[in-house]
């Protein structure tokens, strides 16, 4: 299918799996700014779940509600879907369930980070969230380019709502990184950050991946492309089954 130059519109679902109406307000303006001429755009949060996603349990929480929007996006005819957290919550799930391309934040930023630099690090909320990081780049099976995890110690709303100081914060940590840990590429690890790459990365001079624009930039070329997740193992369909 030909997109653009007078080809069909691309729609792309976008979904915050938070219930931060302000979070997901932020998103959209960030995108909105980069997306293509051609390409319509849908941000949506939950209606019921946690309103930040900080933790495991939070992330538990936020599977159901953010599975039955994916369901909502294969319905109603759309071509791609990003989940917009850096916990990609329920994203194994979303990608059994779903019938088109489902990007997660954080998979979608590790690889790219991998491709532009030797090592990358990623800036997290809070000390109990590094574990999670040091897992995750084992799973997705770039963790020879890993070099830390920078803790900001500051709620993902206060980042949001205070994006100087979140910057500010930012250009702290990551300047020891590149200087110790040898880190060649900043990921920002939460969508909350959204927008805030170019004016990191022009006061730091590395390459600084705002997670959110990476995977719906993505999101454009898997659909361009007319690619989507295998289903021959992995992410095949769950088999149909009474649910009580």
């Amino acid at each position: 299918m030909a997109f653009g130059a007078g080809g069909e519109v691309m729609r792309i679902f976008v979904i915050n799996p938070n219930t931060s109406e302000s979070v997901t307000e932020h998103i959209r303006r960030t995108l909105e700014a980069i997306k293509r001429p051609d390409t319509e755009i849908t941000v949506v949060n939950p209606a019921h779940g946690p309103v930040s996603i900080e933790s495991a349990y939070d992330e538990a929480l936020a599977g159901p509600p953010t599975l039955e929007l994916v369901r909502r996006a294969n319905e109603e005819g759309y071509d791609a879907i990003v989940i917009a957290c850096f916990s990609d919550p329920a994203l194994d799930a979303a990608k059994e369930l779903s019938d088109i391309p489902v990007i997660g934040i954080e998979e979608a930023s590790m690889h790219v980070a991998a491709m532009l630099g030797h090592k990358f690090s990623i800036t997290t909320a809070f000390r109990s969230r590094v574990p999670t990081r040091d897992l995750h780049v084992r799973l997705r099976g770039v963790e020879s380019a890993y070099a830390s995890t920078l803790v900001m110690n500051m709620p993902v709303l206060e980042m949001d709502a205070h994006p100087e100081k979140a910057k500010a914060r930012i250009l702290e940590l990551a300047r020891k990184a590149v200087e110790e840990d040898g880190a060649e590429v900043i990921i920002l690890g939460c969508a909350g950050l959204a927008g805030y790459a170019e004016d990191i990365e022009r006061e730091l001079g590395v390459v600084v991946l705002d997670p959110t624009s990476v995977a719906f930039k993505l999101a454009e070329a898997f659909v361009d492309l007319g690619l989507r997740h295998s289903k021959v193992a992995r992410f095949a369909r769950p088999p149909a089954k009474e649910i009580k």
